[in-house]
């Protein structure tokens, strides 16, 4: 460990990985609200020079758990540190906790933090669009609210064995279910919980992916077999001798930087590359067409077929009923819930004017 000093003069002790901290590395701890001990910490990185094509970068806000009694360190910078090796700026926010708890406090804390971070953005080089937040356990559930209430919405979600029904959330608290309050605005999530957890029971995880699948919003879940709840990163070092977890319960870290670049784009030198997974399922919910939206929601719309025609050809040659009694127009019908992109690559057709048909699609109101 190495120590550097920010500009406030206090002082932070960072991983060796980060031991060039004097130069590529500042952080700065503002306070939010003095009277309810709110603060935000910036650990944010440089940006040009010798990082040739980072002229900006994205961030992950964390919301530490503890039961909204405290903020758990534990779950604050040791949750920072693999994401800004991964290129990722990183914000910790202590919100409202223990006597100044009473909901919506916390919520508006978060939302105080994304007014200051997207204000202060172009100085800090940070992409405002491309803030992810990740929450453990009660600061799982805060994140959660964050997701489905805020009015500063992330772009991507990480929820760590979170408080998320309403149940769970009312041992805790006054404050509102999570799974209750997903809808079509809810952002990506990425969830990581273990089955065996005995503080917030699993079925916390598993109603919200079927929250999530009900909105045909993107994620991505981990539940490992076994481990304590409020296992942060599950290194050894924040694990309390004895302790019983799964091995690959500490892959969470790594599989969620890779997800992130998924729904967030990755490096390259552009800046950061086109999201590989978009946020639902298909574009049927978008103002546009594309070729994501649904093959029912494409051929169902007159202009639609009229700017697709020659490849509508193609796809009554190469689609075959499933038997002679059932027409093309009844096969559009029963493959209808597909992407119009994943049925023309399974059929091979068309796939090399796929940009020629997005950009087509595109231009047709999604009605």
């Amino acid at each position: 460990m190495v120590t550097i000093k920010n500009r406030a003069g206090m002082f932070k002790y960072i991983p060796a990985f980060l031991a060039k901290g004097m130069i590529i590395m500042k952080i700065e701890t503002i306070t939010l609200n003095e009277k309810r001990n709110v603060t935000l910490t910036a650990m944010l990185q440089a940006t040009g020079g010798e990082f040739r094509n980072v002229t900006k970068r994205p961030a992950v806000l964390i919301l530490p758990g503890g039961g909204y009694l405290y903020c758990s360190d534990r779950e604050a910078d040791p949750i920072a540190f693999p994401y800004l090796e991964a290129g990722y700026d990183a914000f910790i926010l202590r919100y409202s906790t223990g006597e100044h708890f009473a909901w919506p406090n916390p919520l508006d804390d978060y939302d105080q933090a994304m007014d200051y971070i997207k204000e202060k953005a172009d100085e800090w080089g940070v992409m405002a669009d491309k803030i992810a937040v990740i929450g453990f356990s009660a600061g799982g559930h805060l994140a959660g609210a964050v997701a489905t209430m805020a009015k500063n919405r992330p772009a991507a979600v990480i929820l760590g064995y979170a408080v998320l029904r309403d149940d769970t959330a009312h041992e805790i608290t006054e404050a509102p279910s999570i799974v209750d309050s997903v809808d079509e605005k809810t952002p990506p999530c990425f969830l990581f919980a273990t089955r065996t957890d005995s503080v917030v029971p699993i079925q916390n995880t598993i109603d919200m992916m079927s929250a999530l699948n009900r909105f045909d919003t993107s994620y991505e879940c981990h539940i490992y077999d076994f481990g304590p709840h409020g296992f942060s990163t599950a290194d050894s070092s924040l694990l309390s001798k004895g302790t019983l977890i799964s091995e690959r319960a500490k892959n969470w870290v790594s599989d969620s930087i890779g997800w992130l670049r998924d729904v967030l784009g990755d490096f390259d030198e552009t800046g950061l590359s086109k999201p590989v997974c978009k946020a639902h399922l298909t574009d049927d919910g978008e103002a546009w067409l594309s070729l994501d939206c649904s093959v029912s929601r494409i051929y169902g719309n007159p202009e639609a077929v009229k700017v697709i025609a020659d490849t509508i050809e193609i796809m009554k040659k190469k689609i075959e009923p499933f038997s002679p009694e059932l027409s093309f127009d009844d096969m559009m019908g029963i493959l209808g819930k597909m992407k119009l992109r994943d049925l023309l690559a399974e059929r091979g057709i068309d796939i090399d004017r796929f940009d020629e048909i997005d950009e087509k699609l595109s231009k047709i109101p999604n009605i």
